[in-house]
């Protein structure tokens, strides 16, 4: 595509003396949908065309988490009442996601996991790492507790405000 010496015409060619070759954004589009990829971005000289599209949300994902799986854990009370969930809301520290990325609960696929349910935790203690753009971000706890749920599942991607963890905090 930056050979100056391509002809107008000539098949295969995108952009050619400032006209765009439809055909050829149809393929990259349709290819955006092949590989269900967000965005693609091409410059060169003199051109620059970026074509990104709406992914729709799976809808294994569209629920972040059961609301009713945190009031299972408050002993003595029926789950399904409607004051055991405020009273968990109120007791229990959500951990969310910083940012959209993949969710691995180790440092590498052969590790055990940072921390599991019912263990506890110390302010400032590694709880996964999110990877985003090849960035391996680790998130920490930012409180002192014990984890009661882990929300997201390992190697799965989570989005922007996605609840990780609940830790009752320490008293």
């Amino acid at each position: 595509m930056n050979d100056k010496n391509r002809q107008p015409d000539e098949p295969g060619t995108a952009v050619t003396a400032g006209r765009i070759d439809f055909e050829e954004v149809r393929k990259v589009i349709a290819l955006l949908e092949e590989k269900n990829l967000a965005s693609f971005e091409l410059e060169t000289e003199g051109f620059k065309i970026k074509i990104s599209r709406n992914l729709p949300v799976p809808a294994q994902a569209a629920p972040a988490a059961p609301a009713a799986a945190p009031a299972s854990l408050v002993p003595g009370e029926p789950a399904s009442s409607p004051e055991a969930a405020a009273h968990v809301d109120k007791t229990l520290h959500m951990i969310t996601s910083p940012m959209v990325g993949t969710f691995y609960r180790a440092p590498d696929p052969t590790a055990a996991p940072f921390t599991d349910v019912g263990d506890t935790v110390k302010k400032g203690q590694t709880l996964c790492i999110v990877e985003a753009m090849k960035l391996m971000n680790e998130i920490e706890s930012d409180v002192d507790g014990t984890v009661v749920e882990v929300f997201a599942e390992n190697a799965k991607p989570v989005e922007f405000g996605q609840k990780l963890f609940a830790i009752r905090p320490s008293s």
